[in-house]
């Protein structure tokens, strides 16, 4: 798929790339429609092409990685579920009334091993966001998403998470529900959880909406996803009463994946394909499905004594700093 496939309007600083995308699509039809062999023309256009994207790419500002995330097209957790798990099976409901389409989980097989997966689930077009609220859980979903941890860790299944939300939903019905205490019930029972867990930031990653699935022995991050307290639109808002300092509040807020693999926050940086993820979503699935493999191969050799010690002092060690 190219960028000019995209159901999204075209962000302006992939206009290039669309631009001479179009170039090649045009020049492939004449070649074609007229019988030219210009086929070593063709190829010197698309090296360009690539080494363009890789350019653009390789730059990216705090903001533009997260309208890019923001994509419709942006690979969600079930078009990554299908790629990495082999015989999986979505499962429903909190047992307490609630079935939230805008958290998905199950149980599959990743490399021969059962695993439980959750996930924030955002839709692909204006129907299907409404349907899952924008990727935003209600209390029901952080509720399913703690019933089925409290399964995994009953039958000694693996945890792993996808994370990719701009943040739990607040609205007046989630308040009245107990959104606050749904997440931070989370928070504590996912260190007490004694097997592996590990999270993924595939997109965006928002506020407490995110650490209700965060916690983990292991976080990893896909290069050009986001992970941040709040939105930069937000926090120009409250900082400086103005949203249009959005680009200074991302890069005040360090969302990027390397700079929280600098900080700590992190521990792994899984590449994309050129173009991001939404580029060739096959690929980057392979990409971390490999690392999801390797990363729970060394969660196996812990025993569970020293993987809930660990896990807590990798929290704990976050946010220190040195005055001098």
């Amino acid at each position: 798929m190219t960028i000019n496939d995209r159901k999204s309007l075209p962000l302006d600083f992939l206009k290039p790339v669309i631009e001479m995308e179009n170039q090649i699509t045009h020049l492939s039809e004449l070649i074609s429609c007229n019988d030219i062999l210009l086929d070593h023309s063709l190829d010197t256009f698309r090296k360009d092409l690539i080494n363009l994207k890789q350019d653009i790419f390789c730059s990216l500002a705090p903001l533009q990685r997260l309208h890019l995330v923001r994509q419709a097209d942006r690979p969600t957790t079930l078009d990554y579920i299908p790629y990495i798990l082999d015989d999986w099976i979505e499962l429903h409901g909190d047992r307490g009334g609630a079935d939230d389409p805008a958290m998905v989980g199950g149980l599959g097989k990743l490399d021969g091993q059962t695993v439980v997966f959750i996930g924030h689930q955002r839709g692909k077009d204006t129907k299907d966001n409404v349907a899952r609220n924008f990727g935003m859980p209600s209390p029901g979903g952080y509720r399913k998403a703690l019933r089925l941890m409290h399964y995994a860790n009953n039958f000694k299944f693996p945890i792993i998470t996808f994370i990719d939300t701009p943040g739990a939903w607040a609205g007046i019905e989630a308040e009245r529900l107990g959104q606050g205490e749904a997440i931070a019930k989370n928070l504590r029972e996912m260190f007490s959880f004694d097997v592996p867990i590990i999270c993924t930031v595939i997109g965006e990653g928002g506020s407490g909406g995110a650490l209700g699935i965060g916690i983990g022995d292991v976080m990893l991050m896909l290069e050009y996803a986001v992970y941040t307290v709040a939105t930069p639109e937000a926090c120009a808002a409250i900082l400086w009463k103005n949203s249009q300092q959005s680009p200074e509040a991302a890069e005040a807020l360090k969302i990027t994946s390397s700079d929280l693999k600098l900080l700590g926050i992190i521990d792994h940086i899984i590449p994309e394909p050129v173009g991001g993820s939404q580029a060739n979503p096959k690929q980057a699935a392979g990409y971390l499905k490999q690392e999801l493999i390797n990363n729970l191969d060394t969660l196996y050799g812990l025993d569970k004594n020293e993987l809930l010690i660990k896990r807590y002092q990798k929290f704990r060690k976050m946010g220190t700093f040195y005055e001098y």
